[in-house]
């Protein structure tokens, strides 16, 4: 931190003069930060679904008796529906 910086998380007295700072947004505004927001959700979703990937993979090589028993049980379930 150079000299005469702030901290970032200096409190809350800063986000007010912000926000009176900040002009408000036209309808193009909302829709680009909507688009945005619709893009970055679908980047945390997209990571988390691969991280959870890779950990249901990883357990399954740790515990082979569990992810066999799993996939018996999947199995009876598929046997057992009917369309």
């Amino acid at each position: 931190m150079a000299d005469g910086e702030q901290p970032r998380n200096a409190g809350s007295h800063g986000v007010s003069d912000a926000l009176d700072a900040r002009e408000p947004q036209g309808a193009t505004g909302d829709v680009t930060d909507a688009q945005e927001s619709d893009a970055a959700r679908r980047r945390r979703r997209a990571q988390f679904l691969r991280e959870l990937h890779e950990a249901k993979q990883l357990r399954d090589r740790v515990q082979p008796r569990r992810a066999r028993a799993a996939r018996m049980r999947q199995q009876m379930r598929m046997r057992t529906f009917r369309w």
